[in-house]
């Protein structure tokens, strides 16, 4: 994704260079929930006085892609947004970067491993299942629960849970099986420097929202 997003930048700005540019004010203090969108256009705000020899600068720039596929993972209905964006010498800074996309369940899944598998069951809510080896037995776990983003991190946590062996089941194998079937996975291919601030589930995947500020990309 991030060389990705650095060839879809440059040639924006290649395209826009001699355009009126925009840039959005970054305030100060932390980070807020929210990166702030462009303002809108018809003012002319100066680039900062500081660029480089052979660096250009974006007020705005605004990518959508149908499908960002990656070494570290793939993402779809993929909406970035960066402000205050300069690129030079093989990287690219951008002072704030949102971003919105759809993590298809197979991505997920395949981060986790072990036979994973992941699915929308209603609402809010996600299945998994993964196999599991038991005295010699191969049993299948089945959960679901609700994801939620915790500390910058994807957190899936069952809420049922059926391991699948006849008769009860003792509270160390319980424990075992919930553990195998909880996911706590950052989302894959985006920049360091983003964090995911919502997450929810829909039909394909999950919808991540994230957004970080002084955020570099590198080739």
């Amino acid at each position: 994704m991030k060389a990705f997003l650095l060839g879809v930048l440059t040639t924006l700005a290649v395209i826009a260079l001699g355009t009126v540019l925009l840039v959005a004010s970054l305030g100060s203090g932390a980070t807020p929930a929210r990166v702030p969108s462009p303002p809108p256009s018809g003012v002319r705000v100066p680039p900062p006085g500081d660029l480089a020899t052979g660096e250009t600068w974006l007020g705005s720039v605004r990518l959508q892609g149908a499908e960002l596929v990656s070494r570290d993972g793939d993402l779809v209905d993929v909406d970035a947004t960066g402000t205050g964006v300069r690129f030079g010498g093989g990287s690219l800074r951008a002072s704030t970067l949102a971003l919105r996309a759809t993590v298809p369940f197979d991505t997920v899944a395949a981060r986790v491993g072990g036979g994973t598998r992941l699915y929308a069951v209603s609402g809010d809510r996600v299945g998994v299942e993964r196999p599991l080896t038991l005295l010699g037995r191969r049993l299948l776990v089945r959960a679901t629960g609700t994801v939620t983003a915790q500390g910058g991190l994807l957190l899936l946590e069952p809420e049922t849970l059926d391991i699948g062996a006849p008769g009860p089941v003792d509270a160390a194998l319980s424990e075992a099986a919930r553990r195998l079937v909880t996911i706590r996975t950052a989302v894959p291919g985006v920049p360091d420097g983003m964090t995911l601030r919502e997450v929810g589930v829909g039909g394909a995947g999950f919808a991540v929202r994230l957004d970080g500020r002084d955020v570099t990309i590198g080739r």
